[in-house]
């Protein structure tokens, strides 16, 4: 019940707060790239509830049809303005929408794409009992993703088989050690990884994954990934 009312209270006054900014964002995206302002993928929330996010859509419309699905820094789908927003990770504030309707939390594992949840083992189930949410270790963790993504010849490999997996364990372990003060723990973190901006410790998989790519190796949850298996595009 705490961590709801803490959700409403700071989703709900960073809303009023942010609307001048989240306002003159969303009139940018109208005059370089036309609609739609938003991202709404489809997410699966909390006991396996799908929803769709809301974030600024940082990519050329119809993304998903143009090319791979894990996204590199470098991907030329990514509008300039869509560039800067990522960068800073503006394109996130617009999920605080999702966390005034319940829909997450500010502090819980990321939401996933149905096709990556359809690969839960029987021990990861558990990332369902809690609401997703904008930040945790794992998103800490790996708190770049476009930039690692852009220092490998195949990005959509490195997420399925070195990237994701690591998320996984820190998600389980955020749902098994879960408290109120660590959830202050990891938004001050948060904000620390946003303003300075330190090398995330996702960057010491490159080598791991560099070794395994020359010897054509490479596992999602003990076997092969599948070139189907498709993360998230925004």
């Amino acid at each position: 019940m705490l961590k709801r009312l803490v959700d409403v209270a700071i989703s709900s006054a960073a809303l009023i707060i942010l609307l001048p900014a989240l306002l003159a964002i969303a009139t940018g995206i109208l005059i370089c790239d036309g609609r739609p302002v938003f991202y709404r993928g489809i997410r699966v929330g909390r006991l396996g509830k799908p929803f769709r996010t809301f974030k600024f859509r940082t990519m050329v419309v119809s993304a998903e049809r143009l090319g791979g699905s894990a996204t590199a820094d470098t991907d030329i789908r990514i509008t300039r303005i869509g560039r800067a927003l990522r960068k800073h990770k503006l394109d996130e504030l617009p999920q605080l929408i999702n966390v005034l309707l319940g829909e997450m939390s500010l502090v819980g594992p990321r939401p996933e794409v149905p096709e990556y949840v359809a690969l839960f083992s029987e021990a990861e189930q558990p990332i369902l009992t809690v609401r997703p949410g904008i930040t945790d270790w794992a998103t800490l963790w790996d708190s770049d993703e476009g930039a690692l993504l852009a220092l490998t010849s195949q990005p959509e490999r490195m997420y399925a088989d070195f990237i994701r997996p690591e998320k996984l364990k820190l998600q389980l372990e955020y749902v098994r050690s879960q408290s109120f003060c660590t959830d202050l723990l990891i938004l001050w973190k948060t904000a620390y990884a946003i303003i300075f901006r330190p090398i995330p410790p996702s960057f010491a998989l490159l080598n791991k994954c560099n070794s395994a790519m020359l010897k054509g190796t490479g596992t999602v949850g003990g076997s092969t990934a599948s070139e189907g298996q498709r993360p998230r595009t925004e």
